[in-house]
């Protein structure tokens, strides 16, 4: 269609004339070459779109901050001093690329990780699944609890079960928040993971280890001595934790994304860059910790109960590396301590069942379609992730058969307890292998809405393109108006 445009022409003696300019609207053929992903609500400035998405990084960032990474970081520094920060580098790298892979994940096909653990597994596999993640969830608040309970005993002198409900009501009033939207529950964990950081990096300031080790410790790997091994398993084990995949991958869907290649993109990019932002600060707490350990532990003229101290240096004793009156941090029996380290072994335990099916379906077309993960991604994710399962099994193996061989129990009891318990590993491998060959079946993943912004000239003239999908504008007012007959 022909149209007629009224124009304002100035010469270049300064006099203004109207002219007529004639222009056609374009063809179907010439509007090739507009941004069909393009969607007008989706130019806003990348600042702004960036403070969308700030909030699930930081919740996910408190698991790895929580008394079970503190217990191993203060082993590592008091036995090693500043030599395993390195695993703490190299851990964080990977946690970034796993809870980046479960953000986008949820961001691409809309579901969480779980969800798409039912559509895609049979029910006994399902259901099998689902009491493992109930198990992790208890064993991943056993020491947020216990942790708690005896801070607020230190602090305060709060009896220990005082502690443990005041902490069941802190839960609720946290999770109270979440009436008010979950951006609220995000600022407030954000808040506390910020003063956390603030308070170790401020005794980290107090006892002020050479920086030259610390840089060395991070950067140059070694394993000296007979427990090097085992620490360092310990702490690479204690930093990816099951439940935090399956959380991520959900957080993220409190977000309205546009479901176009642009809108899908960006979120991505910006969930990254926000996680990786958020586990920047936790990994500056783990490394504040181990060097405030190996600081003080390696210092000299140690006094002999300090050796003592130091020399099985556990949550339960730890508070005499803390010097700050705004700082404590958390201890108690040895009970307690042990029921600390159980919980995250447990976690260890079942992390190939929430990794496993995570990197496949990350990886897979039928699930992320061409945004499925590149195949540099899919090798390193693979090479780390079969890596951390490696360790955990042969850690929690040899440490049940170093248990069994030392125990005080009589033969009888360690032939009984050897019935029971090796079944039951043979029967984890063969699930851990199951998940790892099992071919996906289902096809979950939705291509996104392409913005065409010519659909309603294409409309009109009766050449509609299905090809880049029917979004096309309109007023709802006017959608029942019967055409004239």
């Amino acid at each position: 269609m022909d149209t007629l445009e009224l124009q304002t022409q100035e010469n270049i003696g300064g006099s203004k004339r109207v002219v007529a300019i004639h222009e056609s609207s374009p063809s179907i053929n010439e509007s090739k070459h507009f941004d069909l992903d393009h969607d007008p609500q989706e130019e806003k400035p990348g600042w702004r779109k960036f403070l969308f998405f700030i909030g699930p990084g930081f919740l996910v960032s408190m698991a790895y901050v929580d008394p079970g990474n503190l217990e191993t970081d203060l082993q590592a520094g008091a036995n090693h001093g500043y030599e395993l920060l390195w695993i703490i580098f190299i851990g964080l790298i990977f946690a970034l690329i796993t809870q980046s892979l479960a953000a986008n994940l949820g961001v691409t096909t809309g579901k969480h990780l779980s969800e798409l653990c039912k559509a895609e597994y049979p029910k006994y596999v399902t259901y099998s699944l689902w009491l493992l993640a109930e198990v992790a969830v208890i064993a991943a608040d056993i020491p947020e609890v216990i942790g708690t309970a005896f801070a607020l005993n230190i602090l305060f002198h709060i009896p220990v079960w005082v502690g443990v409900l005041c902490t069941g009501m802190s839960t609720l009033l946290l999770l109270g928040l979440q009436k008010y939207g979950v951006r609220k529950l995000e600022l407030v964990v954000s808040v506390l993971v910020f003063v956390m950081a603030a308070c170790f990096l401020g005794e980290l300031s107090y006892v002020k280890p050479p920086a030259r080790d610390v840089l060395k410790g991070m950067f140059v790997p070694k394993l000296n001595g007979n427990s090097a091994t085992g620490d360092a398993i310990a702490l690479l084990g204690a930093l990816v934790m099951p439940h935090n995949l399956f959380l991520h991958s959900a957080l993220v869907l409190s977000r309205k994304i546009p479901k176009s290649e642009r809108g899908i993109n960006d979120a991505c990019r910006f969930f990254l860059i926000e996680s990786g932002f958020a586990l920047f600060v936790a990994f500056l707490i783990n490394v504040a910790v181990i060097s405030v350990s190996g600081a003080v532990c390696s210092g000299e003229n140690l006094s002999r109960e300090r050796i003592e101290s130091c020399n099985d240096l556990t949550l339960n004793s730890a508070s005499f590396l803390l010097k700050l009156p705004i700082v404590s941090i958390i201890g108690g029996s040895s009970g307690a301590g042990w029921l600390i380290i159980i919980a995250s072994m447990i976690l260890s335990f079942e992390l190939p069942f929430a990794l496993i099916p995570l990197l496949k379906f990350s990886s897979s077309t039928t699930k992320m379609g061409p945004y499925k993960n590149s195949i540099y991604i899919i090798v390193i994710s693979w090479i780390l992730g079969l890596g951390i399962i490696a360790i955990n099994i042969y850690y929690l193996s040899t440490d049940f058969v170093g248990w069994l061989i030392h125990n005080s129990l009589s033969k009888v009891g360690n032939v009984f307890i050897g019935i029971l318990v090796f079944p039951l590993m043979a029967v984890y491998i063969v699930a851990v292998f199951y998940l790892m060959f099992r071919k996906d079946t289902i096809d979950t993943f939705k291509e996104p809405e392409k913005y065409d912004p010519n659909a309603q000239i294409h409309m009109e003239d009766g050449s509609l393109n299905r090809d880049h999908g029917d979004h096309i504008p309109y007023k709802k007012e006017l959608v029942d108006i019967p055409l004239p007959e």
